[in-house]
Parts: C-alpha cells; sequence; structure tokens
C-alpha cells in the first residue's frame, strides 16, 4: 500500500482542490479523505489493507507543499520504436514520459516498418506493457503512409490502435481523406491529422517570416496549416467523424477550428508546449533544436494559442515529442530534422507560460494534460478518487529548476527549453498503483509494517 500524505489534490475531473492523505492498495486509489495517517481513521487503514490481495509494507509519501493530479496523458509522442531506436525506444520513451508525470502515451505510427499492420501493432503494444505506463500506439491511415490506399483499418481498431493517423505527413487525396474517415467514425476511433499543404511549404522547419529572412531560409507559410485545416473540418463533418488537428501553430488556424466547432464539427485540437511557450525568433538562439514542423511562428500567433486554450478551442496539450541525436540536428538548417523533445518539460513549460502569467489556472492546465486527452481517446479520464485507477502525478508547482540535458532520460536532448529555469518539478509518478519514477531529490519514502 501507498499513503500519501498532506498533499493538495487537484483533480479536474470531479474539480476536487482540497488538501487531503490519498491511500493506494494494489492498482487502485482506496480512499481520499484528510487525516488518514494521523490515527483518525486508522479503522480505514485497517479496512483497506484487508480488502488488499498483498498489501505489503505501507509506503509513505510525505507530501507537504507537493500537488497530486490524474496521471498527464500525451496523445502524440513518437518514441521510434521500431527502426530508429538510436534516437529513443519505447523503453527511454517512456522513462522519459514517467519523468515528466505521464502515465499514458500514444505512440505515433511513422516507425521503421509503420504500425499499418497488427504485426508491428503487436510489437510496441507488448514492448510498451513492460514499460511501466500505459503506452497505447496509434495505427496509420493509409497504408505505408504513401497516402494512397487506406489502411485495414477495422483489423487495427480490433488488434489495438487507439487513433488514426499519418502524422508527419498530410493526407492529400480528399476522397480517400472521406472515406478514411467514414470508417474510422464507424469504428468510433477517432482520426488525427497533420495539417501542412507540402505545396504551400518552401522550406520545412521555420516559419516564412522575419526570421527566416533573417537567416537566408525560405521557410513554411501559416497558409499550410489553415488551408487542410479548413478543408479536412469540413470533411469530417460529411464524415461524422471525430478528428483532432495536431500541434496548432497559427492564430488563423484557432480562428478556423473555432469556427468549425461554431459549426457542429467534432473537432479537438493539439497545442504544443513549444508553441505557447516560444515563437521563431527562438531559432535564432537555438537554431536547429528550434525547427519543427509546424513551425514555431510570431508572438500574434503564440497568444492567439493561448487564446484558444482558455476558451476551449484547442481543448488538449500534446507534446509532439520528437527526439533526433545531436549529430542529425548539428547539421545545417536545410538538412537537420524537424522536431524537438517534450515529455520532460511539458508539465514546466505549461506552468510557467500559462499558469504564472494568470492565463488559466492549475486546474485548467491539468484538465488539458489529463482529462481532455483521455476523453478525445475514448478512455476514461483519471481522478483522485475513491475507486479510480492509481495513476497519479505528484509535483511542486513552485520549484523552479534549469533544465539541463545532463538530467534528460529520452536519449536525445533536442530541446530548445535546454538552459531555461522551469517550474513545475515532478517528485513521483504513480502507474496502476506502483511508483516508476521518483526524484532524486524527493523526501526518503519510509516502510512500515
Amino acid at each position: 500500500m501507498i499513503l500519501i500524505r498532506d498533499v493538495r489534490v487537484v483533480d479536474p475531473a470531479s474539480g476536487t482542490d482540497m488538501t487531503s492523505d490519498i491511500l493506494i492498495c494494489g492498482d487502485k486509489i482506496t480512499a481520499v479523505s484528510p487525516g488518514i495517517y494521523d490515527g483518525v481513521n486508522e479503522m480505514m487503514l485497517e479496512e483497506a489493507a484487508s480488502e488488499c490481495s498483498d498489501p505489503g509494507p505501507l509506503t509513505l509519501i510525505n507530501a507537504q507543499g507537493l500537488v497530486a493530479a490524474p496521471g498527464l496523458v500525451d496523445t502524440h509522442v513518437h518514441f521510434r520504436d521500431p527502426g530508429f531506436t538510436w534516437k529513443e525506444d519505447i523503453l527511454s520513451g517512456a522513462a522519459a514520459a514517467a519523468r515528466g508525470g505521464f502515465t499514458t502515451v500514444v505512440c505515433m505510427a511513422n516507425t521503421d516498418p509503420p504500425v499499418d499492420n497488427p504485426s508491428t501493432l503487436r510489437y510496441v503494444l507488448e514492448k510498451g506493457a513492460g514499460t511501466g505506463i500505459h503506452v497505447l500506439s496509434a495505427s496509420t491511415l493509409t497504408a505505408g503512409m504513401a497516402g494512397k490506399e487506406l489502411t485495414d483499418l477495422e483489423t487495427m481498431a480490433r488488434s489495438g490502435a487507439v487513433v488514426f493517423t499519418d502524422d508527419g505527413k498530410c493526407v492529400m487525396d480528399e476522397k480517400l481523406l472521406l472515406e478514411g474517415m467514414k470508417r474510422a467514425a464507424d469504428l468510433g476511433i477517432p482520426v488525427s491529422l497533420h495539417e501542412e499543404d507540402p505545396l504551400l511549404v518552401k522550406a520545412p522547419g521555420v516559419n516564412e517570416g522575419e526570421t527566416a529572412r533573417k537567416i537566408g531560409y525560405p521557410g513554411a507559410s501559416e497558409r499550410a496549416e489553415q488551408v487542410m485545416t479548413a478543408r479536412d473540418s469540413i470533411l469530417s463533418m460529411a464524415a461524422g467523424a471525430r478528428i483532432c488537428i495536431q500541434h496548432v501553430s497559427s492564430a488563423g488556424t484557432v480562428s478556423i477550428i473555432r469556427l468549425a466547432k461554431e459549426m457542429g464539427a467534432d473537432i479537438h485540437a493539439e497545442a504544443a508546449p513549444h508553441h505557447f511557450s516560444l515563437t521563431e525568433e527562438a531559432v535564432l538562439e537555438y537554431g536547429t533544436n528550434a525547427r519543427m514542423n509546424p513551425p514555431l511562428r510570431t508572438e500574434k500567433d503564440r497568444l492567439a494559442i493561448i487564446e484558444g486554450l482558455k476558451d476551449g478551442t484547442i481543448d488538449m496539450i500534446a507534446t509532439d515529442h520528437a527526439p533526433h541525436t545531436a549529430k542529425e540536428k548539428s547539421q545545417p538548417m536545410a538538412k537537420a530534422p524537424s522536431g524537438v523533445t517534450g515529455l520532460e518539460t511539458a508539465l514546466g513549460a505549461g506552468i510557467e507560460a500559462l499558469v504564472k502569467p494568470g492565463h488559466i489556472s492549475l486546474m485548467k492546465l491539468l484538465e488539458l494534460m489529463s482529462t481532455s486527452p483521455a476523453r478525445f481517446l475514448g478512455l476514461v479520464p483519471g481522478s483522485i478518487c475513491e475507486g479510480a485507477a492509481a495513476d497519479i502525478v505528484l509535483f511542486d508547482e513552485n520549484e523552479y529548476r534549469t533544465v539541463s540535458a545532463q538530467d534528460f532520460v529520452s536519449r536525445s536532448t533536442n530541446s530548445p527549453f535546454i538552459g531555461k529555469r522551469l517550474p513545475g518539478q515532478v517528485k513521483y509518478t504513480i502507474c496502476a498503483g506502483k511508483i516508476v519514477y521518483r526524484d532524486e531529490n524527493a523526501d526518503l519514502i519510509e516502510h512500515k509494517k
């Protein structure tokens, strides 16, 4: 059993914000009540132990000053496994997720081979089952991500895929995409869309704007994202599909999504921490570690994304965790791969860019990082209440630490947050009732008979 003492419980699923103790037995939360350990509720402890098949010793976490929240959920990660495991693999990616407070992640399908068949999907899910957290997987929408024919969506759904996506590529064939959306809707599985028209991208990774002109780089227009978002919003309404617009980067895209929602589309949207924290000027400071698709854009775009998070137009924060090696990122801008790591800095970036300036509450941030992503995927949202799954993150909202490449658990350190001071240090991550991450500076865990 695990007893968490004197912790601030912030639970968006129930709207709870209170100081309490949390008792965990097996993989479930047994009780949430003040004073469980103080002798007031000794009978509760005894009763919980009697109901636990194997209670073992009591593990005590003194959590004064910490926040307890449902484990974070990331709908969009790249663990590069199979095929690119020198960048990341499922084990190292899951460890990075646990360090960041995530208990559930969805791996994208653009691996080698891609996840477009039951065998590769089985490999990801079986390897993920040994990580200590919940590793789910997407399936490609089209076979081989070639955009020519649909994957066998029905078979992939039966095999355990939770979302269909050709992330990294835009599906250009409208007729094919519409058919895929209809079949996904029949299966009750969402479609997640990378929205960049390649015909409107002169060169990927950097916004077509002032910074691109300074470095002599053609850049990627915001129109590439906006055109495809508008098209796919219309197609989703025709198909009756639940869709997600991935990693929204521009003000125009926020407006299009807002309009689509008003028109009745079952449309969801992700914002990545880098897009609401940074602008295109980060490219001048961090070089290729600030190259990503879609790119960082202007301050106007950043503020529009924040406004979208505030008013519900954007209902999820997803990291788009995209590890690359230092050697790959050391190439010139035109040759370096796009993408940044994000799992280990996401919570801190959200607190620093959204909560500390007063844009949203901590409760709202946790809704964006846990409750809403779970609901989009059709999962039961995590909650800090009796009978709920014991998937919990404990963090110090106000403890700042300088982000250091040496501290990363991920195999790759391509982050534009390196050198920045971020709050929200994760102290413990508990998944299915087991401690899967503990910060080395966290209080010692006390064992009692």
